[in-house]
């Protein structure tokens, strides 16, 4: 994954979520073919699959917007600046997770 040289956020979050997703749309599936409460469960489904990558995601194991340090490509590296709150993430201001803006202090000169 990082032996390519570009974070592509491979993360626990977005992969749990990516199969859990992924078996709603089957169910779904099913019921289209004609097991019509598989709609209904395929799409309970789904919703599960967005809260458990919002769950992990505020757990430390997803990833906020834009790269990350080489560090923390790896599928298993856990994510300690989410309990702060990630800068420009939806998932974060949802959750009322805002990280505090950085204050700009002016420079004294001693004399």
């Amino acid at each position: 994954m990082s032996a390519h040289g570009y974070d592509e956020g491979h993360t626990v979050a977005g992969w749990a979520g990516t199969a859990v997703a992924a078996v709603g749309a089957g169910v779904i599936g099913l019921g289209v073919c004609g097991w019509t409460p598989g709609i209904w469960i395929g799409a309970a489904v789904m919703a599960a699959a967005a809260v458990l990558t919002w769950v992990l995601h505020l757990a430390g194991w997803g990833k906020g917007p834009g790269p990350r340090p080489r560090a923390h490509w790896p599928m298993g590296v856990r994510d300690h600046a989410a309990r702060e709150g990630h800068a420009e993430c939806l998932g974060c201001r949802m959750a009322g997770r805002r990280p505090e803006p950085a204050v700009a202090v002016a420079a004294v000169r001693p004399r």
